[in-house]
């Protein structure tokens, strides 16, 4: 089996990633100087800001994806190959897959981040990470399966355990997952399941840090602090999870918690790539780029987005936030550097912080743009207008704001289905009293 890209007299450029940053690069490519070969394990962008919707049954999977094919139909330099990357040869200008060798002119690397489980085996084989749509239906199908058995369940502690929800992780996907459950909690599911008694439901968040959003200043994590204890959310903040056996979980301080739900987004790691020099590998698995996102020591080997790490950038000596404003913008200057003739017209990155936002539930959300900040339905507002603008392709953008205004207006969602591609198991209940 082979790649089966065509020969072409252009210089090549495989991108190694379709997010944020890839797509971004291969927009901006002239087709006319540059054959453009794009790899990725699947064949569509996923819009990672969205995800808990889709694991909180706010949205389909296809409101918040896109067929990368569709997306540059209209060029025929693009070659689009769905494949897993299994590591460079930068000596030999070669990508290596599992469909064989892909030779490049340049090489981008633009992989992302994976959740980072701090090295705990246990905790990653019990808990639930949010970093793919693929783990955000499966985080939708594990919740609703649990309800069904909470229902089934006459065991009180027992059914108590299977009602209880804990999310590790202070960050934007954490807030924005608590108090997206929250909300169904009070509004959803008391309708779906009249038998169970929705205020023995606890939801609880736990945070490493002394304070939530601890990527945004000070006013946004009060703000969301009080939102979520208005929503019922119960914080434990200053705590680190030490070990998770799928129904107990053990904070450092010796507390525990009986919860056969833990959703994990308590921080993300660079996805790893074989094949270029360890010295260029930092501890997170992000790789060193100069200014002009080259990889340190080659001149044909680029980063993009959550792999780089730009030290040179002043502001950002430990490399910038891994968020898609960073990716997009280092794409779009490399592919005006690349387009130019001659590298002496090559720009050096300068990341602008257009702001940050994180919603907290129904008319809820806090936002900081550089010369300004607020919260609250306005906020929440501005935050649904700027996904929605940012999601790929029409039809998402319809199908997402006809799904907003639904929920709005009737208080409901209609995605509350469990679909398992696998053999279901069947659900054992206890018949205890």
């Amino acid at each position: 089996m082979g790649a089966n890209i065509p020969s072409s007299d252009l210089e090549r450029v495989v991108i190694l990633g379709g997010g944020f940053a890839g797509i971004e690069l291969a927009k901006k490519l002239y087709s006319k100087k540059y054959q453009i070969v794009l790899l990725d394990k699947n064949n569509y962008h996923q819009f990672q800001p969205l995800f808990y919707q889709v694991a909180t049954a706010g949205l389909e999977p296809s409101a918040i994806s896109f067929p990368l094919r569709k997306l540059f139909q209209k060029n025929e330099q693009f070659h689009f190959r769905m494949t897993k990357v299994e590591g460079v040869d930068t000596a030999n200008q070669e990508v290596y897959t599992d469909i064989g060798i892909i030779k490049y002119d340049k090489l981008v690397v633009a992989i992302g981040a994976t959740t980072n489980f701090y090295n705990n085996a246990q905790i990653e084989a019990n808990v639930l990470p949010l970093k793919s749509t693929a783990e955000a239906l499966n985080l939708r199908n594990t919740l609703f399966n649990t309800f069904e058995k909470a229902l089934l369940e006459r065991n009180a502690a027992k059914r108590k355990a299977l009602l209880t929800v804990v999310i590790v992780g202070g960050g934007p996907t954490g807030v924005e997952v608590s108090g997206s459950l929250a909300d169904m909690r009070k509004l959803i599911l008391p309708k779906d399941y009249p038998e169970i008694n929705f205020d023995e439901m606890e939801i609880y968040l736990v945070d490493g840090a002394d304070r939530l959003l601890s990527g945004m200043k000070e006013h946004a994590s009060h703000k969301a602090k009080v939102y979520l204890e208005k929503l019922g959310i119960k914080l434990i903040q200053k705590a680190h999870v030490t070990s998770y056996d799928g129904s107990t979980l053990v904070l450092g301080d010796g507390s525990e918690i009986e919860t056969h739900t833990v959703i994990w987004a308590a921080g993300v790691r660079a996805n790893a790539l074989k094949g270029i020099e360890p010295e260029l590998i930092l501890p997170n698995n992000r790789i060193s780029v100069n200014e002009y996102n080259q990889v340190n020591s080659y001149s044909n080997v680029f980063a993009l987005g959550d792999i780089a790490s730009m030290s040179s950038d002043v502001p950002y000596p430990k490399g910038h936030p891994q968020v898609a404003q960073v990716a997009i913008q280092q794409a779009r200057l490399l592919g005006r550097n690349l387009n130019q003739k001659s590298t002496s017209a090559w720009k050096k990155f300068v990341y602008k912080d257009l702001g940050s936002m994180a919603t907290v539930g129904r008319n809820l959300a806090v936002v900081e743009f550089p010369k300004m900040k607020f919260s609250g339905f306005f906020a929440w507002c501005v935050w649904m207008f700027v996904h929605l603008i940012s999601l790929i392709g029409t039809k998402n953008k319809l199908q997402t704001f006809l799904n907003w205004v639904w929920n709005y207006f009737t208080y409901d969602q209609s995605l509350r289905l469990i679909l398992s591609p696998k053999k279901e198991e069947k659900i054992n209940v206890d018949s205890e009293k």
